[in-house]
């Protein structure tokens, strides 16, 4: 479902927008924070792989897509697996999507796209609004459904 969804949200015009040669989407960023949290960092991983592969596929991604969320994703489940809090979980979205996924993008770009970026931090502005956006709107979607009682309460493994 959230493959579908992530897919399905690229595709709508006011879900995503352009900056530079990145596409940036920060529903993909909420997928990453959900599928970390609800189905730990392996699926959240596969969702972002898959999410990317399609977007690519149907015209309305690039390949940059592949590293951000993927990474994102990846510390996202980390985080979350390893120390059960939200906002860690949102922050390794960030940091991973934001940040290092951001710095990896740069090889896609230059050799892969043909694209010449300035430097390294080329794409870090781009990625970080596009997974800052979506890691807030994660954290509080994740409240949310928290305080319904749809998804389990924090719970500390001993």
């Amino acid at each position: 479902m959230l493959i579908a969804l992530g897919t399905a949200g690229s595709l709508m015009p006011f879900a995503t927008f352009p900056i530079g040669p990145s596409r940036c989407a920060p529903l993909q960023a909420v997928i990453n924070v959900l599928g970390g949290v609800l189905l730990g960092p392996e699926y959240a991983v596969i969702n972002a792989f898959l999410i990317s592969l399609l977007r690519n596929l149907m015209g309305s991604g690039t390949l940059l897509a592949f590293p951000g969320s993927m990474i994102g994703a990846l510390l996202a489940g980390l985080m979350f697996r390893w120390f059960h809090k939200d906002w860690l979980a949102v922050l390794g979205e960030f940091t991973g999507t934001g940040l290092i996924g951001a710095m990896t993008a740069y090889p896609f770009a230059r050799w892969l796209m043909g694209s010449t970026p300035a430097a390294v931090y080329f794409f870090v502005v781009p990625f970080m609004i596009s997974s800052g956006v979506g890691s807030i709107a994660a954290f509080l979607l994740l409240r949310i459904l928290r305080r319904a009682k749809l998804i389990r309460p924090l719970v500390r493994r001993i």
